[in-house]
């Protein structure tokens, strides 16, 4: 039999590997800890950073929204007075530099200095519409840059979202019917009637498809008659549901009637009168009453004045009154007695007259200083109406292809068998000359972040 001898420190051996496995893997784990760590730590202040860009953006919108300039502004002046409006505006502890070309730069804002958060930015002009802003915020050494877009656009008067919007009160009786395409926008009414409390009288079977919209938180709605309504509903429960007293006021737009003269050719005369009129000027004192009638382009009439039609009128343009939009005399005063058949510019015949007024779409009648009044029938009128006091009567009655705006203080009337359908097809167009506003629209679907 043959005996071994057994080998002793075997166990000591092997728990010598053990614990050094051990050591190796605790420290490998404190140094992945220690990494994520540090790149939970660079996350944040990354993070950081990027709030800094975007507390920038916030910042520059709402320096940027205060910015408006005329719509007749040029193109290429818009950054220019972009960048005079920043030098100006901005407060004191920040600071635009324009390099006279196409580059504002902000100079480094302090968001907190114990913990060194700031944003820088940099405004380029793509082109004659269209910014690109660079906003770079940091957070001690580390940066983060989010890019965003403007765009330069006319500022759209949310008086044209009302189908009749009057500075003075609204009065319907009879069978007027106001509705539209979109009940909730094309037939809505705005009221001021700062002068007066009866806001808003309903006689008879008239309606009002939409909801009514009244400033003056005193007035007074007086419906008379079984059928008639607002907003579908009769009685107190039309006011208590589609009536809305003490809203915030609109401004009204200003009409431009300037802006149609360069298109005049002709002038009417009264010791020669025509059946067709291309682009005319209809002196003032002439107060003519025309019948059969065809009128292409621009109609410019001149106060003091009062013009008729009484028979049929085809309209293919624009008919303008050139008065003073403080004048609520009555004294000029544009009536149709007969059928209107209106078409719309963008109809006129590709002929050198017409050229330019092609593209003067969205207005039927602009006539600050006149009264208008409609007592005969049409299928469409092919444009907004507005006007120091305006009067459906009689059968007048139609689509009305944008909104009826009404200067003037006094009532506004819609008596007879008048339905009115309003449509604007869902434009968000300022109609031709009315004087608009340029602004900035910020482009959130532009917004990025730049890597460097």
């Amino acid at each position: 039999m043959v005996y071994r001898k057994k080998q002793k420190g075997a166990a000591l051996l092997i728990s010598l590997i053990v614990l050094a496995i051990l050591s190796a893997w605790a420290v490998a784990i404190h140094s992945m800890s220690g990494a994520n760590v540090q790149i939970a730590e660079n996350q944040r202040k990354g993070d950081s950073a990027r709030a800094c860009a975007e507390s920038g953006i916030d910042v520059l919108r709402f320096w940027l929204s205060d910015l408006t300039m005329p719509g007749t502004t040029a193109a290429y002046a818009k950054f220019g007075i972009l960048a005079n409006f920043m030098e100006n505006e901005l407060t004191t502890n920040i600071a635009a530099d324009y390099n006279g070309d196409d580059l504002i730069t902000i100079a480094p804002v302090t968001l907190d200095s114990a913990i060194e958060r700031s944003f820088a930015a940099q405004i380029n002009e793509l082109g004659p519409n269209t910014l690109q802003v660079d906003v770079t915020g940091a957070y001690g050494p580390i940066n983060r840059t989010v890019r965003v877009n403007y765009n330069f656009g006319p500022r759209v008067n949310p008086l044209f979202n009302y189908g009749v919007a009057t500075k003075g009160p609204l009065n319907l009786s009879g069978n007027v019917e106001m509705t539209g395409a979109n009940i909730e926008l094309d037939s809505s009414v705005y009221i001021e009637s700062e002068n007066d409390p009866c806001a808003l009288s309903i006689i008879g079977n008239s309606s009002i498809a939409g909801d009514v919209y009244i400033t003056n938180p005193d007035a007074v709605v007086t419906m008379l008659g079984g059928q008639t309504s607002i907003g579908g509903e009769t009685g107190q429960e039309a006011i208590d549901n589609h009536v809305n007293f003490g809203v915030d006021p609109v401004v009204f737009p200003t009409p431009n009637p300037g802006h149609f003269l360069p298109y005049v050719q002709t002038t009417y005369d009264p010791n020669n009168p025509l059946t067709e009129y291309d682009n005319v000027l209809i002196p003032a004192g002439t107060n003519p009453v025309f019948g059969a009638l065809t009128l292409r382009g621009v109609v410019v009439i001149e106060p003091p004045n009062v013009v008729t039609f009484t028979g049929n009128t085809t309209i293919t343009g624009v008919v303008v009154g050139n008065g003073d939009l403080a004048d609520n005399s009555g004294t000029n005063q544009i009536i149709f007695l007969g059928n209107v058949i209106s078409y719309p510019v963008t109809d006129l015949p590709a002929e050198p007259q017409f050229d330019g007024l092609r593209d003067e779409t969205g207005t039927f009648l602009m006539a600050p200083g006149f009264g208008a009044s409609f007592g005969g029938t049409f299928d469409t009128l092919n444009g907004a109406i507005a006007a120091c006091g305006i009067e459906f009567f009689g059968d007048a009655g139609g689509t009305i292809d944008g909104s009826i705006i009404n200067y003037s203080p006094t009532t506004m009337t819609l008596t007879g068998n008048n339905d009115l359908f309003f449509q604007r097809s869902g434009t968000t167009e300022v109609p031709a000359g009315f004087d608009i506003e340029i602004v900035l629209y910020y482009d959130s679907d532009s917004y990025s972040e730049v890597i460097l």
